[in-house]
């Protein structure tokens, strides 16, 4: 019987995964379908499949859901208000226009922000702001999406929440964990640069090839330079001073950031009270800083990011008041959440298919033993344990795209309860982090389940399913290097 159901399990799984990469069905019909057929296959009540699987998994992720909402309310009010034009000329100017050099500097941008930052409400407040570069300066819609989404992944590796879990999951340390991370880091550089190089010359760009080789090789070479000097020459009082630089860089950082948030929001009254805003066309410079304000309040003084985009809401329409402005301020709010629907819809049905597979998170009378769909698999898991480094890489590589899709590989489906099993079954913990982390890599950049895939795409108006057909070789190949890597290192 237990075979059948596997056999069932999978057969869901192959022919929804098939129907939304043909297109067949979409995505946010085969979710809740798919999530359904699983549990009632993996042995849940029908009744139970109603109450947690379609009850909880809706609201599931809810937090999410109310980030893009506000974050779609302060998107279309910068749109109304013309902010986001503003912002987008500001951003040529200063960017200049060769499309290759933009794209790399948003992308390195977008890595080091996430190195610290996560989730949705960070992803849009940056997204407000490199996005609308990118398009100034000819990079294509698809293009965009893919420079994003590989620049959060490869900032991933080096977030040390992201560390976090794997350390508490699998009984590793920061020197177990950071060696990987780092040459994962490396190589997804590597690959972000040519799938900017690349997407760049698909899309019509004239590229100098040669200018490009010479700028990435000075350039890994400067910052090798640095850090060898750095780790092998550097004194303890150097070490020492550097920290204390830090320390008060970071220290100076959140004073002028809040004095500069105080002073635009003083000034945006001012112009109020005086009515200067009534007498121009265009909204004044300060409204620039519309996207921006937001952000800073993440990263400097850690926010909530609802709350981050409420001020950011406050200050575009303070910046840009003028007759009028709370009637557009209304109509933007509504519009802003029409225009997520899309994206919320779909997270109704990643949220059934995320409980569908892991459970509600909750001990039930009735499955004392554990969450039918997960107690399933975890045989047929423990038998693809591999015997030799090389059978590692070659399986792994090959399964790598079960990370999509909320598959075995997928962290935020069942992936920590397979890195159970395979550790339970003899495997390293260090070598399940880096099955992990390198199929994650295909996950991160390519699942269209993903709720930022999901908005990326909703925003810049690509199909979520086209997403993936033009990110999968990329993460694909990036994840087979990383289990190399990983092979070597931990078995």
């Amino acid at each position: 019987m237990e075979v059948i159901q596997v056999t069932a399990l999978l057969g869901v799984f192959l022919v929804m995964s098939f129907l939304m990469f043909k297109r067949v069905l979409p995505a946010l019909i085969a979710l809740p379908v798919m999530a359904i057929l699983i549990a009632l296959i993996g042995g849940v009540t029908l009744d139970d499949t109603i109450k947690y699987v379609i009850g909880m998994g809706a609201t599931k992720l809810g937090e999410a859901i109310v980030v893009a909402i506000f974050g779609g309310m302060l998107s279309i009010l910068l749109q109304k208000t013309k902010v986001a034009e503003t912002f987008i000329k500001k951003g040529a100017e200063l960017s200049g226009d060769n499309p290759w050099v933009i794209s790399v500097i948003m992308m390195l941008l977008i890595v080091l922000l996430f190195t610290t930052l996560g989730g949705l409400g960070a992803i849009i407040m940056v997204a407000t702001i490199v996005l609308p570069i990118l398009s100034s300066v000819g990079v294509g819609a698809m293009t965009s999406v893919g420079i994003f989404l590989i620049g959060v992944s490869i900032g991933g590796a080096l977030n040390v929440t992201n560390w976090a879990v794997y350390i508490n999951v699998m009984g590793l340390t920061i020197d177990d964990v950071r060696p990987f991370a780092l040459v994962m880091f490396t190589m997804g550089l590597l690959i972000g640069i040519i799938y900017i190089t690349l997407q760049l010359y698909r899309d019509g760009h004239n590229l100098n090839i040669k200018n490009i080789v010479i700028r990435c090789v000075v350039g890994a070479l400067v910052i090798l330079g640095i850090k060898y000097g750095y780790d092998n020459f550097a004194t303890e009082a150097v070490r020492e001073n550097v920290d204390a630089v830090t320390t008060y860089i970071g220290l100076a950082l959140k004073y002028t950031t809040a004095i500069g948030v105080i002073g635009l929001f003083t000034a945006a009254a001012i112009r109020i009270v005086t009515g200067k805003n009534e007498k121009i066309k265009e909204p004044h410079w300060i409204s620039v800083f519309s996207p921006i304000i937001p952000l800073l309040l993440i990263l400097v003084f850690n926010m909530d990011f609802i709350a981050s985009f409420v001020v950011g809401l406050i200050y575009t329409f303070l910046s840009t008041f003028k007759k009028g402005a709370l009637n557009q301020f209304i109509q933007a709010s509504f519009e802003g959440a029409s225009v997520v629907m899309p994206a919320v819809i779909l997270m109704f049905g990643i949220g059934m298919l995320l409980i569908a597979i892991i459970g509600p998170g909750i001990e039930l009378e009735q499955y004392k033993a554990g969450w039918p769909v997960i107690n399933l698999l975890k045989p047929l898991i423990a038998q693809i344990i591999p015997s030799s480094p090389w059978a590692y890489v070659v399986i792994f590589t090959i399964a790598a795209p079960l990370a999509l899709y909320r598959g075995p590989l997928n962290i935020w489906g069942m992936g920590y309860g397979l890195a159970a099993i395979l550790m339970a079954s003899g495997m390293s913990g260090g070598a399940v982090m880096g099955v992990l982390m390198a199929t994650g890599q295909v996950q991160g950049i390519s699942d269209p389940t993903n709720i930022q895939n999901v908005w990326l795409a909703n925003e810049m108006k690509v199909d979520v399913q086209k997403v993936l057909w033009n990110t999968l070789a990329y993460a694909w190949v990036l994840s087979f290097f990383g289990l190399i890597v990983a092979a070597g290192m931990f078995y």
